[in-house]
């Protein structure tokens, strides 16, 4: 069974069409028991970070994620502002702590020539090989939505960045159990549920 963290932030019903369309075995929670039981974790995220901390702060999920997947027993997908709270720190809202799963900074985008937010499709330009690219189409494009990106990572978990315009976004991390997409898998096509399906397929 495949748990959805609901920590009040999440495009829930996004990821939970998805993993119905998937014909996945699934369950929408924050208790941290049922969380236990579960074969792994989607945290997707939609607002800020200092608001998504402190909300699993006050749910009592920072320990339990820092636990279950720091040690090595629970694989998590990260979703947008999911993959960003996996980071050590951000600037938004004043400089603040994530989770610290991964090494590196989320900074706000700036380019004089982009818009920003940026919210499109991009494509995903591989920057090494992983097993999940099997699954993918030749060109796979994918749908953002974020005005914050991450910097300062280990060039050895991005596996796929996207461009716009002058900006190098860090689109898809993986290390170890943990995948991070900064776009979102459950509004991105095939693509996206390939995704989603290689995450499922590899917790189970």
């Amino acid at each position: 069974m495949i748990a959805i963290i609901d920590y009040g932030m999440g495009n829930l019903r996004s990821v939970e069409n998805a993993l119905r369309y998937l014909k996945t075995d699934y369950c929408i929670t924050n208790d941290a028991e049922v969380l236990r039981k579960a074969d792994g974790w989607i945290l997707p995220g939609v607002g800020a970070f200092a608001d998504c901390m402190k909300q699993l702060q006050a749910l009592g999920l920072v320990e339990l994620l820092k636990e279950e997947v720091g040690n090595g027993t629970k694989p998590l997908l990260g979703i947008c502002l999911g993959m960003q709270v996996l980071f050590e720190e951000s600037e938004e809202g004043g400089l603040g702590k994530g989770l610290g799963l991964l090494k590196g900074k989320v900074v706000k985008m700036i380019d004089p020539q982009a818009r920003i937010p940026h919210i499109g499709w991009n494509l995903l330009e591989y920057d090494q090989p992983h097993p999940l690219f099997t699954k993918l189409s030749e060109k796979p494009f994918v749908y953002f939505v974020h005005s914050y990106y991450a910097v300062h990572y280990d060039s050895n978990i991005l596996i796929a960045h996207s461009c716009y315009h002058d900006l190098h976004i860090c689109a898809l991390v993986a290390k170890g159990h943990i995948v991070g997409a900064q776009f979102h898998p459950e509004k991105s096509g095939t693509d996206g549920l390939a995704i989603l399906r290689y995450f499922v397929e590899e917790c189970v």
